[in-house]
């Protein structure tokens, strides 16, 4: 049962039309006090609830109510319904506990898609990919951290809800989102990936939506945007928080009402996507700051996926260690060489600024250039630039203390090249600066 709450009576029989053409229960509320009484005897499996219930519209009722649905209802997913003007205030409502918040008048097939992830999410229709079937072959460790991630991913990935993965650099968040798109109801369509960092700002509306031919100097014929390739897939929107203010809001407006335009074309087209985004950044902090809108952080965010780094799932580096192996001598036709356990307690302790690919990177180059049959801790040792851990490695000001060293290191040898260096570390250049202002590293910029 879907408990539609709203004072507009010509609201309330659309919502029930448009959902029991679709096979749901609705009962409906006109008032607070009746929409109090209803979750006072029973539990509705979703909520839609409008913010405005008098002539003010300040939309404080709807938060109000919000809240005291929560204490009779917890798990009960809600849906807010606001006016454009309202949105500051449904962001808070999402705050305070709010599934999702749509706008009036509203996208009737986006509101429906909505109510079934909800729904769906709360574990209200049984309705799932292929259970007991989730597909993680190519994503290696046993920590309890990162089961807990396959975990919640494996409850999500049937639904169409939007993912946010966070992470720092090398920590494997692009496999996340494949591993959320092998096993989604998508799987048969494409997994469209984008580095926003890498698109400058002048490029992303073509590069995105698409252009005709004509519509700016040098396009000399029609060109499909990111979207267009991901119509009924999965579009993997990578570095989201390098992404200019600007340019956010053009994002925002397609996520919202998932339509575009071509560059040089007035005709609107619509998009069906599943959202993954992927981010090195702390996004709530750029939010805070004013440097990344708070709406599109909340559009974006249903589900957030926080990856470890490697330096906290220390018990997966041999298990990753024997897959690198693996893989490079699959991969050149070379024996598979034997790695002495003196040499997996080393890599085991080392601080990983770059993470799994900082020690991918380590593992191929000591199997390339030592290339024996059995390698020992000091092959290893002869193709590391970093210090040599000590015995208080597992403690966080240790482990501070060696990535600032190497990074000093490492900058000193790439002569102040921050770019080099940061492909020495196997970090974007990004995530290097960030790491310098941190420790208060300071450089003189190479030639």
């Amino acid at each position: 049962m879907i408990l539609i709450v709203d004072d507009d009576t010509a609201v309330r029989l659309s919502l029930r039309l448009l959902l029991r053409s679709k096979g749901y229960a609705t009962i409906e509320a006109a008032s607070p006090l009746q929409a109090l009484e209803v979750v006072r005897k029973t539990v509705p499996r979703l909520v839609l609830l409008d913010m405005n219930f008098s002539r003010s519209t300040s939309g404080e009722e709807g938060i109000i109510l919000l809240r005291e649905i929560k204490i009779f209802c917890p798990a009960t997913p809600v849906i807010l319904m606001t006016a454009w003007g309202s949105i500051p205030l449904a962001v808070k409502g999402v705050k305070a506990g709010a599934f999702d918040f749509v706008t009036k008048p509203w996208d009737s097939i986006s509101f429906l898609q909505l109510i079934k992830v909800a729904i769906d999410l709360n574990g209200g229709t049984g309705v799932g990919g292929d259970a007991g079937h989730f597909d993680r072959s190519f994503i290696i460790g046993r920590s309890p951290a990162l089961l807990e991630i396959l975990s919640t991913i494996e409850r999500i990935a049937h639904t169409d809800a939007s993912v946010l993965i966070m992470g720092e650099n090398g920590t494997g968040k692009e496999l996340i989102a494949e591993a959320i798109h092998r096993n989604s109801l998508r799987r048969n369509h494409r997994l469209v990936k984008v580095n926003l960092g890498g698109i400058a700002s002048s490029l992303f509306e073509s590069e995105m939506f698409g252009h005709k031919k004509g519509a700016f100097t040098g396009a000399t014929s029609d060109r499909e945007g990111r979207f267009a390739l991901a119509d009924k897939g999965t579009i993997f929107l990578d570095e989201i928080g390098d992404l200019d203010l600007n340019l956010q809001v053009k994002l925002l407006r397609v996520l919202q009402e998932h339509t575009y335009e071509m560059l040089g074309d007035s005709h609107t087209r619509r998009t069906d996507v599943r959202v993954i985004c992927a981010t090195n950044a702390d996004l709530p902090d750029m939010v805070s700051r004013k440097t990344f809108r708070e709406d599109l952080f909340y559009r974006i965010n249903l589900i957030t996926v926080k990856l470890p780094p490697l330096r906290e799932r220390r018990e997966d580096i041999p298990l990753l260690v024997n897959h690198i192996v693996d893989s490079v001598s699959r991969e050149r036709g070379m024996p598979r060489p034997e790695i002495l356990p003196g040499a997996m307690e080393f890599l085991s302790s080392l601080p990983y600024p770059g993470n799994i690919r900082e020690l991918e990177n380590l593992v191929k180059r000591t199997m390339l250039v030592v290339d024996a049959p059995r390698l020992g801790k000091s092959d290893f040792l002869s193709q590391f630039s970093g210090d040599m851990p000590s015995d208080e490695l597992s403690g966080q000001s240790s482990i501070k203390s060696l990535e600032c060293r190497e990074i000093e290191r490492t900058i000193a040898k790439a002569a102040g090249n921050v770019a080099r260096a940061a492909r020495m570390l196997g970090v974007t250049r990004q995530t290097l600066y960030r790491r310098m202002e941190k420790y208060g590293i300071s450089y003189r910029p190479g030639e």
